[in-house]
């Protein structure tokens, strides 16, 4: 019984252990790159405008409560598509969250920024 096998990128003969898949390093990162390029990219994407919706908040506010206009995030680049956890209160206000930096939105397209410090001291 042999106990070569074929490298999953490459294709090249190896020996070695019975679980070995690749014949090398490079190949076995090679594969594995190659199978999650499609994901990553849109993973990478989407952490990047999460990164940024954090960054602007925690930028605009100062004393982890304020009150800023919808147009004042926007400028910065703030998308409102794109926030990692939604908190319902009892009464039922809805709060978006990136991370620990949060928002409620008000009237007359006002919203009031928040920090959640149980989150932020994790």
């Amino acid at each position: 019984m042999s106990d070569k096998r074929k490298c999953l990128d490459c294709g090249e003969e190896f020996s070695g252990r019975i679980d070995k898949k690749f014949c090398s390093d490079m190949c076995r990162n090679s594969y594995n790159n190659k199978l999650n390029s499609d994901s990553i990219n849109l993973v990478r994407n989407i952490n990047a405008i999460l990164r940024k919706n954090r960054r602007i908040l925690e930028e605009v506010n100062h004393d982890e409560k304020t009150k800023v206009h919808k147009k004042k995030l926007l400028d910065k680049g703030f998308d409102f598509n794109y926030f990692t956890s939604i908190y319902k209160t009892q009464k039922g206000t809805v709060y978006h969250f990136c991370y620990e930096q949060g928002y409620l939105e008000l009237d007359n397209d006002f919203y009031f920024l928040v920090v959640n410090k149980k989150i932020k001291e994790e």
